[in-house]
């Protein structure tokens, strides 16, 4: 086999398991896709606009504002004024948007452990984590 059909092959085994991969951590998901973006954008970048959401998550502003606004019927995130320009408003998690996103985490997260512990032994667990380092360079090319 080639080395280019050789990592053609590689490349249609990896997308399929890591497809399979996703599709289960959604399923564990407590909150809709563009919700998720949103409650884990707002956590790792602090309170930002709805263009900036809506353009981080490659979604259309007014998409974007219907999604903000189902999270603060919730109670999930909430608006501030900025206040530099007053025109503009700032999205930023609540207390209970946090907790609600901590409980999301450890729900997905619980799953791929028990996963991890139950389906791998302790070697190939040890080659999964020497793994990942490659996986986050696939995934920022």
């Amino acid at each position: 086999m080639s080395p280019e059909s050789y990592s053609a092959a590689l490349a249609a085994e990896l997308r399929i398991a890591v497809g399979q991969i996703i599709r289960r951590l959604r399923a564990e998901h407590a909150f809709s896709l563009p919700q998720g973006a949103v409650l884990g954008a707002l956590d790792r970048h602090g309170p930002q606009s709805i263009s900036d959401l809506a353009s981080g998550a490659h979604m259309r502003p007014q998409s974007m504002a219907q999604t903000v606004h189902e999270l603060e019927q919730r109670g999930l995130v909430e608006r501030r004024p900025d206040p530099d320009d007053r025109r503009r408003a700032f999205v930023e998690l609540t207390t209970a948007g946090r907790e609600a996103l901590a409980a999301d985490r450890a729900r997905r997260e619980g799953w791929l452990t028990r996963a991890l512990e139950t389906e791998l032994s302790e070697s190939e667990r040890a080659l999964l984590e020497q793994a990942v380092p490659l996986l986050r360079r696939v995934a920022d090319a």
